[in-house]
């Protein structure tokens, strides 16, 4: 696969127009909006980690922090994002960090797109951030859809970014503006398509990028009102992406019609429905951790020696299996898939393989095999469940 193509635009004059990101004089003189404070240190939070910024401040040495690099788009959210790195490196703890950059991506998919770009790494660059680099991608066209496809295309990018702003080994951690009012729409969408406590949980504050280079959501707490009055603070004009208010794509309908209609005081359910979605997202991510941890342990106390000792084969011990809550079990048999070298299995197969363990002593139920996604099967034998990878054709 072709390298992205990578340039320098070069420095951007302030006070663009058209819609384009521009900064006045920087940096502004009155006092810090209240949610620039809680920007600033969540995104301390984000790239010092278990409090270390706070013990090299308190030290007096330098830390050894992970270098940022802020994944910017042009949009209020993320030039706000920017701007709260730009006043984080000029704080006294700020001044300890490595230098935080941005890296644009230019999907291509509009007319001026170039141009949008550009003045982002200009005021990039206006408020001290460096390197800063943009890189134009081009978004493959497949069955999975404009969002999806435009996805994984700007997350290639950024992880490619992220490599290179660490010249050797390692990578800078990629900052990204997701806000809480993107959790609202993330946990609405889970709920429609009748997903799961671990995507119910939302946009969870850390990630990784293909590659591995780690990313980090530290405007979560925010809504986007929150970034747009950060963004007037600094004077600073922002893009306004059409794509954001195109009823074609689901995310879009959701941002501007879904929500709007759920909160409306008369035909809705009120104000507070974007709030409310937030906190059944936390409380979600820490049922799905707890469940996932608890699953994990099981499927290590579970595991007994496959037939003929083949290493291929996941078994594990059928009637303790079955003792498990059905929530534990169903992710016990999902580790197992992929343990044997499959994909993570949809719901439908999981209960498919569920009845296999549930069933043994029913009398009468099948004995499998159930097959599952990735090439593996599964078969109950004896006192087991046996996860079995294909062999490969000839």
């Amino acid at each position: 696969m072709p390298r992205p193509e990578v340039r320098d635009p070069g420095p951007t004059p302030a006070g663009g127009a058209g819609g384009l990101p521009a900064v006045g004089a920087w940096p502004p003189r009155t006092r810090w909006p209240e949610p620039l404070h809680r920007a600033v240190a969540a995104v301390r939070e984000a790239l010092a980690g278990d409090g270390a910024c706070r013990a090299d401040a308190v030290s007096g040495r330098a830390g050894n922090h992970s270098r940022g690099l802020v994944a910017l788009s042009g949009g209020a959210d993320s030039l706000a994002l920017a701007l709260a790195c730009a006043v984080l490196v000029g704080t006294r703890e700020g001044r300890r960090l490595n230098p935080i950059g941005a890296a644009v991506v230019d999907h291509g998919l509009q007319s001026g797109s170039d141009a949008v770009a550009a003045a982002a790494a200009g005021v990039a660059r206006i408020l001290g951030l460096t390197p800063v680099t943009v890189t134009r991608v081009e978004v493959a066209r497949t069955g999975d859809g404009p969002e999806a496809n435009a996805r994984r295309a700007r997350r290639e990018a950024l992880a490619a970014a992220a490599r290179d702003a660490v010249p050797g080994a390692g990578a800078a951690v990629v900052l990204t503006a997701h806000t809480a009012d993107d959790q609202a729409e993330q946990v609405l969408l889970g709920l429609a398509r009748g997903s799961g406590t671990r995507s119910l949980a939302g946009i969870p504050a850390r990630g990784t990028l293909p590659g591995g280079a780690a990313v980090v959501r530290p405007l979560l707490g925010l809504t986007r009102a929150d970034t747009e009055t950060i963004c007037r603070w600094a004077g600073l004009t922002w893009f306004e992406d059409p794509h954001n208010r195109d009823p074609a794509l689901l995310r879009s309908r959701v941002r501007t019609r879904v929500l709007p209609a759920l909160e409306d005081p008369d035909a809705g359910l009120g104000p507070g429905v974007r709030a409310g979605l937030v906190r059944t997202a936390a409380i979600a991510a820490e049922d799905a951790a707890a469940l996932d941890a608890w699953a994990g342990d099981e499927f290590t106390r579970l595991r007994v020696d496959p037939p003929a000792r083949d290493p291929r084969v996941v078994s594990l011990d059928l009637d303790a299996l079955a003792a498990l809550p059905a929530a534990v079990r169903h992710r016990v048999i999902a580790r197992a898939a992929r343990a044997a070298g499959g994909q993570a299995p949809p719901r439908e197969r999981i209960l498919a393989v569920d009845t296999l363990v549930t069933g043994a002593h029913a009398g009468g139920t099948s004995a499998g095999p159930v097959e599952l996604p990735g090439g593996v099967a599964a078969h109950r034998a004896c006192a087991r469940l046996d996860l079995i990878p294909r062999l490969p054709g000839p």
